[in-house]
């Protein structure tokens, strides 16, 4: 079973949206079964809320299927468990790697490292811009699921 956890810095919107996306990705496949998917915050600001209005209203417009899901943070137990760290920007990964004491088994990277063009995935709650977040998710998790198939 191949083990991912997303993770951003509150986990309401970028992180969630790329589990759900991931999981209608494999679920579509047929391939659910061979898949952990979870997110998690590097920030404790939002543990306890559940996903942004503006992710859940775009995974519905998109008809992908969500679960209730509320923000928790980043441990080291997560390290241990999960096979991918994926970030969805820089600063991400730099706060992960602060509260794990770092990265021994090189397991984080930004999501869109595995795409044609590596780059951060802007936070929607600063742009208010789903649409874009959206699209990046979708071709980060689509690079992704076509390198692990190599």
């Amino acid at each position: 079973m191949i083990k991912i956890l997303f993770i951003c810095h509150g986990n309401i919107c970028r992180s969630p949206m790329a589990q759900f996306v991931l999981e209608d990705m494999v679920e579509k496949a047929g391939m659910r079964d061979q898949f952990m998917i979870d997110s998690c915050a590097t920030s404790r600001e939002e543990i306890g809320n559940g996903v942004h209005y503006g992710t859940k209203d775009k995974l519905r417009k998109e008809g992908v299927r969500m679960h209730d899901h509320r923000a928790r943070q980043l441990t080291k137990k997560d390290y241990e468990e999960y096979d991918y760290l994926i970030g969805m920007e820089e600063t991400n990964i730099r706060n992960m790697k602060h509260l794990l004491g770092g990265d021994p088994e090189h397991k984080m990277m930004r999501l869109l490292d595995f795409s044609d063009h590596p780059r951060d995935i802007v936070d929607p709650w600063y742009t208010d811009n789903f649409d874009i977040t959206y699209t990046d998710i979708v071709e980060g998790c689509e690079a992704f699921l076509k390198t692990l198939k190599k």
